[in-house]
């Protein structure tokens, strides 16, 4: 019996020279798989372009239960058997290639109305296990369910290897309402290449990665890749635990910020980037040597394009693949917990590339971004911006974050550009922008956005930190969102660094005009939760090295540079060091080169690195460093005068009873002998630190261990010391109890 007289009469739908294939496939369950006949049975179809013969054989016993033959579009097959009878489709392709497999359209409905209902909501936590391809088995057939968003499609289809790259052979079903997308193939393994073929309302795309893939190919492919999808054996459950207990305002937070590309290269400059396993083998005992709380790490989300450093991501679920698997990346955060620090990642939720695979125009339509160029498009970074009014991208977005948070334990993130989310006029001249609905310059679904992903992180992930790169006046970027403030844990505090970085920038002939570069920033210190940050934006494009920066030789070059890193490390606030700056690399940063590692055979090198260590140590043992860094009463200037000497001095003191701490601080090149200053009680104050000592490479004049107060009143302080302070050096006294 021929395949036509099996096809219902309204099989005339698909024929004709332009709309039969793309009828069919617009809707391919309603045509496609087994479906009941007239005489009890079910006719099965099949469009399998260029095969050679198809058959439904029995699932169970193998044997041939119907031959499906050639229908009247190009690659439909028809055949007719018994209804009930669980089969299978074998496939004969050109060359004698013979393919055995489950058919999938003979699967029901898969994601649940539920799943639909948050996804449209916005409000589905779990996307990166709901959309994407998740790897699972239904009905005793193990595969992959494939289901992406793309409302505005007239047709979206599976492609890969494993059809050729055919759009007609997987096409998918739409869930009415969600714009969801979904289908089941059978027998996929981990490792499969995969992308969408979609036709939009003008015509069919580019092909396009996965905006939810767990995995993504490496660079220069595209293609995103089915993850393997078995769960991680985690061993950090103490940890988790701890971090969950902790206040974070209160703890020790130094964080050394890494690009884990160029950190270290497998043969030197001209090798290639570590993969996890070698940067757990490396960089984890590195930075616990160095005492550091956190590493922070330039965004590791998958990137097309190496010189953004992550920056302009398309993958905001998958790892790097570079760095090696998602597997080799949780073994990574494990080791790091296991060492006893916290994993930071920078999350751009702002704005994404234009690469034509991504997520631009990723239906034929805005989707992602906004249609208007003046609300869609940032001109700095050729880049668009994501559209957070958007209930479906507003809930994309946070579910990247929770499946970094959760799926790979991360202790917190840095999320980058906030400035030019919270702005609607940001870098933008009159007329290049829409002003909100009350016509004002603040973008309202930015802020809207950033508050709940704050409220989320804190209700879901407890103990996990949430950190902005924001450097206007907006305020209360870390109060709390009950209060109308943004919720975020900490901000960086971009007004210190660049007044700090020009005082130092300046010889030191000429500090004295430039005083309160150093003493305006305790002025709102305490009206926000600050992270003190020498980040890799100060040591790119141009601007040479940190240490570079520094006025006069080499050698007060270094003692500028340590003096500078104990200035950060003793005021109120947390720390942020980039990779390199803790041994004073002199070259500017280049992310396709390691670090200068070699400069660690220079004794003055070697001394920085060793300075900053005992900086980190100091910090994390002398609760007064750290306890009081969000609190004003942790604070009192000593000396913040002195002018024409360029001599600071403060006390930092903790509300449970430790010792108080004094840093005394000249930056000049001149000794201060003889030099007094106040101090709040008597005794003898022990000399724990001082960046002139001969081991970091200084002159190693000091006061031979400490000094002991008179009962002499000043600065408004009963006692005081009488101290030599060496030139462009920082002392670190702490009372003895």
């Amino acid at each position: 019996m021929s395949a036509r007289r099996l096809e219902p009469p309204a099989v005339n739908e698909l024929r004709g020279p332009a709309g039969g294939l793309e009828a069919l496939m617009r809707d391919p369950f309603a045509w496609l798989g087994p479906h009941p006949s007239a005489d009890g049975g079910q006719v099965l179809r099949a469009l399998l372009p260029q095969a050679a013969d198809v058959e439904a054989i029995d699932a169970d016993g193998g044997g041939v239960l119907a031959r499906l033959e050639p229908g009247g579009i190009d690659g439909l097959f028809a055949g007719r058997i018994a209804a009930g009878r669980r089969y299978l489709l074998r496939i004969h392709w050109p060359g004698g290639v013979r393919q055995e497999t489950e058919d999938p359209y003979s699967f029901g409905l898969l994601l649940g109305d539920m799943d639909l209902y948050l996804l449209a909501e916005g409000n589905h936590r779990q996307i990166a296990t709901c959309l994407g391809a998740q790897r699972m088995t239904i009905g005793g057939v193990s595969g992959v369910r494939f289901a992406v968003w793309a409302p505005n499609a007239r047709r979206v289809s599976v492609v890969g290897a494993f059809n050729g790259w055919d759009g007609r052979r997987h096409a998918m079903r739409l869930r009415l309402g969600a714009g969801i997308w979904e289908l089941f193939i059978p027998r996929l393994a981990a490792g499969t290449l995969y992308k969408y073929e979609i036709q939009g309302p003008g015509g069919l795309l580019p092909l396009k990665a996965d905006p939810v893939a767990l995995q993504a190919e490496p660079p220069p492919g595209t293609a995103s890749v089915v993850a393997e999808g078995t769960a991680f054996a985690w061993t950090d459950q103490d940890w988790l635990r701890r971090r969950a207990q902790a206040d974070a305002a209160r703890a020790p937070i130094s964080i050394y910020e890494v690009h884990a590309g160029s950190w270290r290269r497998n043969g030197g400059d001209n090798g290639r980037a570590l993969d996890w396993d070698e940067l757990g083998d490396q960089l984890v005992p590195y930075v616990k040597e160095l005492g550091f709380t956190h590493v922070e790490l330039l965004p590791v989300m998958a990137h097309p394009f190496g010189g953004s450093w992550g920056y302009q991501p398309l993958g905001l679920f998958a790892p790097h693949a570079p760095f090696g698997t998602p597997a080799a990346f949780a073994r990574f955060v494990d080791r790091c917990h296991a060492a006893g620090i916290g994993v930071i990642l920078d999350w751009v939720p702002a704005h994404f590339p234009t690469d034509e695979h991504g997520l631009m125009r990723f239906d034929g339509t805005a989707l992602y971004e906004h249609e208007d160029p003046r609300e869609g498009f940032q001109k700095d970074w050729n880049t668009l911006i994501y559209n957070l009014g958007r209930r479906e991208v507003h809930g994309f977005l946070i579910g990247s974050a929770l499946h970094w948070l959760e799926h790979y334990h991360i202790d917190g993130l840095r999320v980058d550009a906030v400035a030019s989310m919270l702005y609607r006029d940001y870098s933008r001249t009159p007329g290049e922008w829409i002003p909100n609905r009350y016509g004002g310059r603040e973008n309202l679904e930015a802020v809207e956005f950033l508050r709940h992903f704050n409220d989320v992180v804190a209700e879901r992930c407890p103990g996990a930190i949430t950190l902005a790169e924001e450097s206007t006046a907006w305020p209360g970027v870390t109060h709390a969102t009950a209060g109308g403030g943004l919720g975020f844990s900490f901000k960086w505090n971009m007004g210190w660094m660049h007044d700090t970085l020009r005082y130092f920038s300046r010889d030191p002939v000429y500090r004295a005009h430039e005083h309160d570069k150093i003493t305006f920033g305790l002025l709102y210190a305490f009206s926000e939760r600050f992270v003190l940050p020498l980040s890799h934006d100060e040591v790119v494009h141009g601007k040479g090295s940190l240490v570079g920066k520094m006025p006069g030789d080499r050698w007060q070059q270094l003692a500028n540079l340590r003096a500078y890193l104990s200035l950060m490390w003793t005021q109120p606030g947390k720390k942020l060091l980039f990779m390199g700056c803790e041994f004073a690399q002199r070259r500017e940063w280049n992310h396709d080169r390691q670090l200068d590692w070699e400069l660690l055979q220079d004794p003055l090198h070697a001394g920085m690195q060793k300075m900053l260590a005992d900086l980190n140590r100091l910090y994390r043992s002398l609760p007064a460093l750290h306890r009081g860094d969000c609190d004003s009463a942790g604070f009192r200037w000593v000396v913040v005068d002195d002018r024409q000497h360029s001599v600071f001095a403060y006390c930092r003191f903790d509300d449970g009873g430790a010792p108080p701490v004094v840093a005394v601080l000249n930056f000049t090149p001149v000794p201060r002998q003889g030099y007094r200053i106040g101090v709040p009680q008597g005794g003898y104050w022990r000399e724990v630190f001082n960046s002139d000592a001969a081991l970091y490479g200084g002159s190693g004049m000091g006061n031979a261990g400490g000094a002991a107060a008179a009962a002499q009143a000043s600065h408004g302080l009963p006692f005081s010391l009488s101290l030599t302070v060496p030139p462009l050096a920082a002392l670190l006294l702490v009372a003895e109890p």
